[in-house]
């Protein structure tokens, strides 16, 4: 397992941890709490697995209330609090530390309101992303971002890193579509910010929290947008023999001012993988597969696919397979959701998450190979092509020493070369402990500096979810001013 830089745990949390653990219980109730150590480990990580770290404990609450006693307890304590969804963040944002404790939301999955005429629901944040689709599906309505991890992940979550999913091309992410919160403060403050309205008046205080990755509070209550369904949709597969000109088709589609609902990308390794496990009828031939949807009534999708096979066919692509039934078109969508689970079927990965404008998709895509020879590592690309939100996932083996070192190190010239060409460094992953300590690269030191400044408003101990978004060395040098400051 790589090391990486996380805080020196507190001394005397550690050497109090049985006078804590007896005090949350006390306070708390035991059934809310998790101390036993073989059962703390099933949250010493995240989806970002080669880094783990058992907790002090956890404390997996009900409802609000259970959530403002546990933080204000934590806060009485100096306890560093870990917020954590469904766990299935990439970029180790839920990565506890040793003196930490745990707060997850997982208990909190009820639906409170539907209002099918206003199009929202007001959930608690512990609900999977799925579950939100679920609950309107049956009145021909749907919650629009479509992560992956949607059948596990949580909303919680999902407002932590603003996550998207393959259909954010038309609908956007999270935050295009969370109209409003209730969040708990780390000193047990409710704060109930936006609502069934659209565009709160005042400062876009939820703008700021969609994407805090836990910094500021935990989120309890969402209310979401809910769209109705579409009449119909129709994907296209299409097979190019490079990788540089299934971009370069991608890049095309979009300056045309075609806008499908979702545009996804898989490259050689990728397609492979994914039909030797979902068995989706996927060409393996093909050196790169695009996955083109469009909706709408029937004519307007035949309108919209005729346009997109006209500029496909500029790219002399070597398949061109419309999808003729519902059947085809769910195995074409099962093998890209099944990406994920099929790569990890063949080594040990780490996925990345890097943005770039579309017109660059050519040349990062074919920079990528060549850093893959130079670090002798295979890499496998799954990604959202429409809106260039990357995850390259780099294969190594876990039991070689040095692999998942020069994993890292591959990873974060990716990730580098995504700034360069005007990107950025997350799409929707967020920051995490992953890309922590490349925010210099993105970010001057002032850019940082002002970011923090907001979380001293929300969280000015710093207890929340710390070692995670900016560098420790930052972080360390600024509290250790603060402190002097203080002092004098």
């Amino acid at each position: 397992m790589s090391e990486i830089a996380m805080p020196t745990p507190n001394p005397h949390i550690l050497r109090g941890r049985d006078q804590i653990i007896s005090r949350l219980i006390s306070e708390l109730g035991e059934a809310m709490v998790i101390h036993d150590k073989n059962e703390t480990i099933a949250y010493e990580c995240d989806g970002l697995s080669a880094y783990r770290c058992p907790p002090l404990a956890v404390i997996l609450p009900g409802n609000t209330e259970e959530v403002v006693n546990a933080l204000k307890l934590c806060s009485e304590l100096g306890l560093p609090v870990i917020p954590r969804g469904s766990g299935t963040s990439l970029s180790g944002g839920a990565l506890p530390t040793e003196d930490s404790i745990v707060i997850g939301v997982s208990r909190m999955n009820e639906v409170l309101e539907v209002d099918y005429d206003s199009r929202i629901i007001r959930v608690q944040s512990g609900i999977t992303n799925l579950g939100v689709s679920g609950e309107v599906a049956g009145n021909e309505f749907f919650y629009a971002p479509d992560p992956s991890s949607q059948l596990a992940c949580a909303i919680a979550g999902n407002i932590a890193m603003n996550s998207g999913g393959a259909h954010c091309l038309k609908y956007g992410v999270t935050t295009n579509n969370l109209l409003g919160v209730k969040m708990v403060l780390m000193n047990g403050d409710i704060i109930e910010i936006g609502g069934g309205h659209l565009d709160p008046a005042g400062l876009d205080l939820l703008g700021v929290i969609c994407g805090s990755e836990g910094q500021f509070g935990i989120v309890t209550e969402a209310t979401l947008k809910i769209l109705r369904k579409p009449e119909g949709a129709r994907p296209i597969l299409l097979g190019f023999d490079s990788s540089e000109v299934a971009g370069a088709c991608v890049s095309d589609i979009i300056k045309a001012g075609v806008l499908p609902v979702a545009m996804e990308f898989m490259d050689g390794p990728a397609i492979i993988a994914c039909e030797r496990f979902a068995k989706a009828g996927y060409p393996t031939d093909v050196d790169a597969l695009l996955i083109v949807e469009v909706e709408g009534s029937p004519g307007e999708i035949d309108e919209q696919l005729t346009k997109i096979k006209t500029i496909c066919a500029r790219h002399d692509p070597a398949v061109m397979r419309e999808s003729e039934s519902a059947v085809q078109s769910d195995a074409i969508w099962k093998g890209r959701k099944a990406a994920f689970g099929a790569m990890g079927q063949i080594a040990d990965y780490m996925c990345m998450d890097g943005t770039i404008p579309t017109s660059q998709l050519p040349f990062v895509l074919g920079r990528m190979q060549e850093m893959a020879k130079e670090y002798g590592l295979a890499v496998a690309n799954v990604f959202h092509a429409g809106d260039g939100n990357l995850h390259p996932l780099i294969l190594y083996n876990a039991n070689t020493p040095g692999d998942l070192e020069k994993c890292e190190e591959f990873g974060a010239e990716i990730l580098k070369l995504c700034v360069e060409v005007g990107g950025c460094l997350t799409g929707e992953h967020g920051v995490g402990i992953e890309k922590r300590d490349l925010m210099g690269h993105q970010f001057s030191e002032i850019d940082m500096e002002m970011q923090m400044r907001v979380k001293d408003v929300f969280d000015p101990q710093w207890l929340l979810n710390p070692a995670k978004v900016f560098p420790i060395t930052i972080t360390h040098s600024r509290r250790n001013n603060d402190q002097q400051y203080k002092a004098a």
